[in-house]
């Protein structure tokens, strides 16, 4: 029986009838809720329409009631399991093979969950900022690929929107879509182009899951863990353990995008992931490095899979060409670390430095997709699929040798021999049997650079210059838009950026001291100069200058107490380094300025 309170008693018989009515509701509402939470559920990624992977165990998880037993049907296996305390539960499937006839898996609890139309394939994520969200109804050619984008077997997950979170959470949104024209154009061209060249070559079905967001950073893609794997990012592993119990994330903050857009689908089993970033980490080089160990490191905990395949693209050409043959402009150093980072294992990179608009190179966002999802592609075959008769990439760096006055370049990922080539929209790269070498610029141990004469010998690549008698490094490609580099091996796939050597940059150099003690120069010297100075113990410390418009940016972290004042160094960043471009510590100027950093590279 029921009972209204003392104080509901001497109401009209209505009023307390309504009172009571409200509470009835209540009652009833909490009953469906208890219900509710004891129901059998599925994270959004296990859905109608999906995509299993094949030839490795596939997860199958949810929530249920505390103890609730929990069955899992497909195909000819069964599974049984009970959900824990917190009820959650998981299975996993054994490997199955490719299937391109739809099938049902059900989910048994209190309740019954049967979920239809499943194949059995390829998996793989696409993920990065603006690049890789680029839909194909923005891609080169756009009204007849979109037209032409209908494939049954390739299905399509897109996770909506642009979240953060400071906590990774299990469950997000997001369904299965069968790939089709109004599916497919808004999803990403990158990702879709990918997985149309799997689809056509390895002939089983492709499932692809984009989640990406446009000006990110790499740091809010990464796991904690995937922090904590790498030494020399133990402040930013620190800094994400602090943000667990704040609520006050944005997308920048360390691991939060990934807490919201990346943790909900894991560890749905899936070959590997394609990534299209660092446009917004564009000022980087060997922290860079670091910060991509770091995310291969988190995303295969995650996804539960140590052999993860994990391909990405080299940041493509950009705005104006630099005429200075020492070059290093803007973003040579982050293509020097995406290249450096090839050395985590299952891991390849897509050259893009040939693919920017010609019309438009200051446009972020080159329309021509198509090749950019083929070169990750022609990676993923040959690496992770073993088509061993394709050649994974375009020629990369891989040693030097002085000849007298020249230098004689190696080369890996030669394939059918080395040519000059030229690159037009979407047309197959053309030897160009006449032309000449472009972008290779050589110097002496003076740090002089020049533009310099270049040959194809064989495999190698000859380089010299007469004002250089005694050469001793190279460099080709290496700035912001070498939109002439035009080395390419003969499979059409352009070479890398490189530099033989690691100097410091330009020679000119401004003594500290003759400024006067703690004193800053009061006007910006070139970029790449290095000023000298000593610190209390009499050690000699460099600052490296290097330009960056629009405010403040520092290569490391603020000590406390530390000021910030307007106005103050606007067009730069300091960096502290000794006579081998090593951190020494951090650099603190006079009481005015009052600025410290702690460089990462």
């Amino acid at each position: 029986m029921f009972l209204l309170p003392n104080r509901g008693r001497h109401l009209p018989f209505a009023t307390r009838f309504m009172k009571l009515t409200h509470l009835l509701r209540g009652f009833v509402f909490l009953s469906l809720v208890n219900l509710a939470l004891a129901d059998v559920r599925l994270p959004n990624v296990l859905g109608s329409g999906m995509v299993l992977q094949r030839e490795l165990p596939v997860p199958v998880w949810g929530w249920a009631e505390a103890g609730e037993k929990v069955t899992v049907t497909f195909g000819e296996q069964t599974l049984a399991t009970k959900a824990a305390e917190n009820g959650k539960w998981m299975v996993k499937l054994a490997p199955l093979k490719a299937n391109a006839e739809p099938a049902k898996l059900v989910v048994k609890g209190n309740n019954t969950v049967t979920l239809d139309n499943i194949l059995v394939g390829e998996v793989w994520i696409c993920s990065g900022q603006s690049n890789m969200e680029w839909r194909i109804s923005q891609s080169a050619n756009a009204a007849a690929e979109t037209k032409a984008a209908d494939h049954p077997q390739i299905r399509l997950f897109n996770v909506p929107g642009h979240t953060v979170a400071p906590l990774p959470r299990d469950r997000g949104a997001g369904s299965w879509q069968v790939c089709q024209p109004k599916t497919a154009s808004g999803f990403s061209a990158v990702g879709y182009y990918f997985g149309r060249r799997l689809h056509r070559e390895l002939k089983v079905p492709i499932g692809l899951i984009g989640s990406n967001w446009g000006g990110t950073r790499i740091e809010p893609w990464t796991t904690q863990e995937g922090f904590a794997s790498v030494p020399e990012l133990k402040n930013l592993a620190d800094q994400v353990a602090g943000y667990t119990a704040s609520t006050r994330v944005g997308g920048g903050t360390p691991a939060a995008i990934y807490n919201s857009m990346v943790h909900p689908l894991t560890p749905f089993a899936m070959r590997g992931a394609i990534w299209y970033q660092g446009e917004s980490n564009g000022g980087e080089g060997k922290s860079y490095y670091h910060k991509k160990h770091a995310l291969v490191n988190g995303w295969r905990k995650a996804f539960q899979n140590k052999d993860l395949g994990f391909y990405w693209v080299q940041l493509a050409n950009f705005q104006r060409e630099n005429p200075d043959p020492e070059g290093g402009d803007g973003w040579a150093k982050i293509r020097e670390a995406q290249t450096e980072a090839l050395d985590i294992p299952h891991t390849g990179m897509a050259i893009a430095i040939d693919l920017a608009d010609a019309h438009n190179p200051g446009d972020i966002h080159p329309r021509n997709k198509q090749d950019v999802g083929g070169r990750l592609a022609q990676w993923a075959l040959h690496q992770t699929y073993g088509k061993k008769d394709l050649v994974a990439s375009g020629p990369l760096y891989e040693s030097f040798k002085v000849e007298g006055s020249s230098i004689r370049i190696k080369f890996k990922n030669v394939g059918k021999g080395l040519m000059i080539g030229k690159k037009i929209k979407l047309e197959p790269t053309h030897m160009v049997k006449d032309g000449r070498l472009q972008h290779f610029a050589i110097s002496g141990k003076d740090q002089q650079w020049h533009w310099a004469d270049a040959r194809i010998e064989g495999d190698t690549v000859v380089v010299s210059s007469p004002k250089v008698p005694k050469p001793a490094g190279v460099r080709y490609a290496f700035a912001m838009n070498p939109a002439k580099a035009n080395l390419y091996n003969k499979d059409g796939l352009p070479a890398g950026p490189f530099r033989t050597e690691r100097w410091l940059g330009a020679p000119q150099v401004l003594n500290w001291n003759k400024l006067g003690p703690n004193r800053a120069p009061n006007s910006s010297p070139g970029g790449g100069t290095t000023i000298e100075f000593e610190n209390k113990s009499g050690q000699a410390v460099k600052v490296h200058w290097v330009p960056y418009g629009g405010g403040l940016r520092f290569y490391g972290t603020i000590k406390p107490g530390a000021k910030r004042e307007q106005n103050t160094y606007v067009n730069a960043t300091w960096v502290v380094t000794d006579e081998n471009d090593q951190p020494l510590g951090y650099f603190r100027s006079t009481k005015k300025y009052g600025i410290a950093v702690i460089p990462k590279q």
